[in-house]
């Protein structure tokens, strides 16, 4: 006599390798926390470079923070903040199988997204009219010292991570097209939960920019 329990039925999206949804599932957690992880030592060199000319150069620090625009910072703060919100609201849609409402979510969040990256975009047009570029380019007048090291520092770091913003429109987008035909969704809802992750990693960044750059006393 056959003893064996039954086997839950196999999802066709589960990869052979995998034994079941549950183990693909957080295997795919588990990579996407160590990706997460390696991003943010990759900042970490730049912010431990950032410290460390500030202790070198205080005066400089102060006076080049004054010289930003800290309006348009706190709004771009704002409007990340948000995204974050409707992005938590698109993920936890598409776990209660409401795919035409995670998708509303999505498009909101990109919308978030550009209107980041439009003033960001405003913000370094008036840095280039006033001279105020990194290194040896820095020609306003504006700061004393070692501005061109301040605003190197700064162009590099909100440079990569207005980058690391244009790849998440792009997952968002992608994202979206595949819950739109079916790809993706409530079952399958691991690509959601790591893009949605790694779009609030783009967030926590900028939370940790903003005062670092904009604030600094």
């Amino acid at each position: 006599m056959n003893t064996t329990a039954p086997q839950p039925e196999r999802p066709a999206w589960v990869a052979p390798f995998f034994h079941s949804r549950e183990q693909q599932l957080s295997s795919a957690n588990l990579g996407m926390w160590l990706f997460i992880g390696q991003e943010i030592l990759f900042f970490s060199g730049l912010f431990m470079a950032y410290i460390a000319y500030r202790w070198m150069y205080p005066d400089t620090w102060l006076s080049a923070a004054d010289a930003l625009d800290k309006s348009l910072g706190t709004l771009n703060t704002v409007v990340l903040l948000t995204s974050s919100l409707t992005m938590v609201f698109a993920v936890r849609a598409l776990q209660m199988d409401r795919p035409k409402e995670s998708i509303r979510y999505l498009v909101a969040t990109i919308g978030f997204g550009i209107v980041f990256l439009g003033v960001k975009s405003v913000e370094y047009a008036h840095k280039f009219e006033e001279g105020i570029l990194p290194g040896l380019r820095y020609s306003a007048d504006s700061v004393e010292g070692m501005a061109g090291l301040f605003f190197g520092i700064y162009f590099a770091l909100t440079g990569l991570h207005a980058v690391h913003v244009i790849i998440g429109l792009g997952l968002l987008a992608w994202l979206a097209f595949k819950i739109h035909h079916g790809t993706v969704n409530h079952d399958n809802h691991a690509l959601a939960e790591n893009i949605g992750l790694y779009w609030h990693l783009v967030d926590l960044v900028w939370i940790f920019l903003f005062p670092m750059l904009y604030l600094v006393r």
